[in-house]
């Protein structure tokens, strides 16, 4: 028997086991998702090991799975609240979703007061709150429920200071999630994508901002990064939202689903890219996942509307790759 049978019966079990954990805790409705993973274990497991019997089967095979686990996990039987009457002793749930983005520069630029503020709303706010109510968390056995970001994940350049709270905040939610789990209390991380809301700011904050960070610039700082190229990013900021869905119902759903499913998951990820784009950083070589993360580069992305202004022809990345002290490759 090769390495990959072993494999293809591996798998194969470990998804079994799953998909029989979920029937056990009553949280699988039967339908399309349960016939789903009949097919995938009765019928593409056989199929894949006869048409494709190599790695490129199993491959597929873990897509498929891979689907499925999301699928089950979506189909999963809410807390049966509807007409009954159920009695809770303490509080259920705590959503944590206040958040403040500030502004968007090189975090060298980014003044302190911008890292202060948002490690105390986006970080130490949550944690506040945690502190107060979970006494009654604990007694309900509730939910703790903690929204981040997927630049809590990701290193988005521009996001020093916001990446940073956020990351902050995915670290307290999973040693809470650890350290509660004795008193029957589920902590959650929705972790978004790209979403339209009012987290840019308005207009009159991006002057202040700026005109801030332009005020506690050292010359020769200055002189590295442009006074110019500092001004393009209040261009930028406006355009931002453009490139965000609209829809905010699959984080609706999904903080819906972390409360009230017998089964939530530990980590949910509505949005465009939400679960990919981390997953890239995470086991893609350093140079693949770099070149991934350029792409959502708000800055990089408005390359064109740069060069549509009156400002020098030559790029803000090209000036700061060519100022001195800077290592180029």
């Amino acid at each position: 028997m090769d390495s990959a049978s072993v494999l293809y019966g591996a798998v194969t079990a470990l998804y079994t086991a799953a998909v029989i954990l979920q029937v056990i805790r009553g949280g699988l409705k039967l339908g399309l998702s349960w016939v789903f993973s009949l097919f995938l274990v009765f019928v593409g497991v056989p199929l894949c090991f006869i048409k494709l019997p190599g790695y490129s089967g199993l491959l597929l095979l873990s897509f498929g799975y891979l689907i499925s686990h999301f699928v089950l996990a979506r189909s999963e039987k809410l807390l049966l609240v509807g007409n009954k009457a159920v009695l809770i002793t303490g509080l259920w749930g705590i959503v944590n979703n206040a958040g403040i983005l500030e502004y968007i520069a090189d975090g060298e630029i980014l003044p302190m007061s911008i890292y202060k503020n948002c490690m105390a709303v986006n970080f130490f706010g949550a944690v506040k709150l945690s502190h107060t109510f979970l006494p009654l968390l604990r007694q309900a056995k509730g939910r703790l429920v903690n929204v981040s970001s997927m630049a809590g994940e990701v290193p988005i350049p521009g996001f020093a200071a916001y990446g940073a709270s956020k990351a902050a905040l995915n670290r307290f939610s999973s040693v809470m999630r650890q350290e509660l789990s004795k008193w029957g209390v589920t902590v959650v991380t929705v972790q978004p994508g790209g979403f339209q809301t009012s987290i840019y700011g308005t207009e009159e904050q991006w002057n202040y901002r700026q005109e801030q960070i332009l005020s506690q610039l050292c010359p020769d700082v200055k002189e590295d990064y442009s006074e110019q190229c500092i001004y393009l990013l209040h261009s930028i900021l406006p355009k931002m939202p453009s490139g965000c869905s609209k829809d905010l119902q699959p984080v609706l759903d999904d903080i819906h689903h972390a409360l009230m499913a017998n089964s939530p998951r530990h980590l949910y990820t509505p949005g465009r890219g939400a679960w990919a784009i981390p997953f890239i950083y995470n086991y893609f070589p350093v140079a693949i996942s770099d070149f991934v993360i350029k792409t959502i580069d708000p800055r990089t992305n408005q390359q064109g509307s740069r060069e549509n202004t009156t400002l020098p022809t030559t790029s803000c990345n090209q000036h700061m790759n060519s100022s001195p002290g800077q290592n180029t490759t």
